[in-house]
């Protein structure tokens, strides 16, 4: 295992404040370690698939040289939020007992904005190239998941990837799917070097390092298969979902280049 995406462990200890603009309500909160986290939940309504796009998302944009907040495996323990006042709160950190992904918090950032902040071609290609493999609806105008801080463009938020996993079914069909989607990508319009892109790209996310990034997550988010499938099972499930899209790039670069 590469140590340059494993992932710390930390407890939390302080529930700040609640993120209400993500639909899984997301929260702002303190670890052991000092530092303040956006965490996401097990708990809320895509439960452990949210945390395990996520996890991937986050793993692969870093692998790519791609700016994101640390990642962080976070426990929360069974006494966590037993005094928080919000109901709806102390329900989620309950049903979110155990190992959560934290983002670290990126004080002082502001929210990208394209009319204000354009960005180079080589940037955006790569950034239209890392969510049309993961199939990330969720980089639009409306939502851009980026921020800005000391002029430099960092990635949030992959949360909203690997759609094809709320379903589970003919992945195989999944993989090879173009995504469309890539039409509303905040990016697009600056991606004008996908080509290159792809073949910088390609040759780094080889079947070796995917497996490194799949072997991650931790089998406890690894719940929802039928009774015969462990979880190793629902890993391999990803790993060739990704293996497939990174083989076979060249249908979702040709549908965003035709997008553009």
């Amino acid at each position: 295992m590469r140590t340059d995406i494993e992932l710390r462990r930390v407890n939390l200890t302080r529930y700040i404040a609640p993120l209400r603009e993500g639909g899984s309500l997301p929260a702002l909160a303190e670890a052991d370690d000092d530092f303040k986290y956006v965490i996401k939940f097990r708990g809320s309504g895509h439960g452990t698939k949210a945390l395990v796009a996520e996890l991937i998302g986050g793993v692969t944009a870093k692998i790519l040289g791609l700016r994101v907040p640390e990642l962080v495996f976070v426990n929360l323990d069974e006494a966590f939020g037993q005094t928080e006042g919000d109901e709806e709160i102390q329900d989620l950190l309950r049903w979110s007992r155990g190992l959560n992904i934290g983002i670290h918090f990126l004080t002082s950032a502001l929210t990208y904005d394209p009319v204000t902040t354009p960005v180079d071609g080589k940037t955006a290609s790569q950034i239209v190239w890392l969510d049309a493999f993961l199939t990330n609806v969720d980089r639009t105008a409306k939502n851009t998941n980026l921020m800005i801080k000391y002029r430099e463009l960092w990635l949030i938020d992959h949360g909203s990837s690997l759609y094809f996993h709320h379903s589970w079914d003919n992945w195989e069909k999944q993989a090879l799917n173009p995504f469309p989607m890539i039409k509303d990508h905040v990016l697009l319009p600056f991606a004008d070097q996908l080509e290159e892109v792809d073949k910088e790209f390609t040759q780094i996310l080889t079947p070796e390092t995917i497996r490194e990034i799949v072997s991650l997550i931790p089998d406890d988010w690894l719940n929802w298969g039928e009774q015969d499938e462990t979880p190793q099972d629902l890993r391999e499930v990803y790993y060739n979902f990704l293996t497939t899209r990174a083989t076979h790039s060249d249908i979702f670069v040709k549908e965003a280049q035709h997008a553009g």
